[in-house]
């Protein structure tokens, strides 16, 4: 009998929003991200908060929280259930890292890849464990 690996979120589809003002950024986060389910891009808040749906993830464009955490308690109120991870230059950026005080939930440095924007976003959904860039870095015991 062999093993089967499902992705994270296999049986559900995720919503995903990235608010980002930029639009290769925006692009690019979307392109990585469309096959974990429904990936929407937007330009602002504004735009995003007017959607009738709820998201289970929002990437926010760091510039989205220049103004401190006003940005982030609109999204917080608004979708209270929604988990946030902030884009940011660097995760050592000094403003990213005051939004995790403020209930970003993660921060995603660039360079954006592939495997980082993935693995980030299984972490801050809680779904690492089973990543499958995790599990290549695992023992085989310890993957089963």
């Amino acid at each position: 009998m062999r093993a089967r690996f499902e992705p994270p979120h296999a049986t559900e589809a995720l919503r995903i929003f990235v608010v980002e003002s930029d639009e290769v950024v925006r692009s690019a986060l979307r392109f990585i991200l469309e096959d974990r389910g429904e990936a929407r891009g937007f330009a602002s808040l504004d735009q995003a908060v007017a959607e009738d749906l709820t998201p289970d993830i929002v990437l926010l464009g760091i510039s989205f929280v220049q103004d401190g955490e006003g940005g982030l308690t609109r999204i917080l109120r608004h979708w209270p259930g929604a988990k946030i991870l902030i884009v940011a230059n660097s995760v050592n950026d000094r403003l990213a890292r005051s939004s995790l005080k403020w209930g970003a939930h993660g921060v995603l440095g660039k360079p954006i890849t592939h495997d980082n924007v993935r693995q980030k976003v299984d972490t801050v959904l809680g779904d690492d464990e089973f990543s499958p860039t995790l599990l290549a870095l695992r023992p085989l015991s310890a993957a089963w």
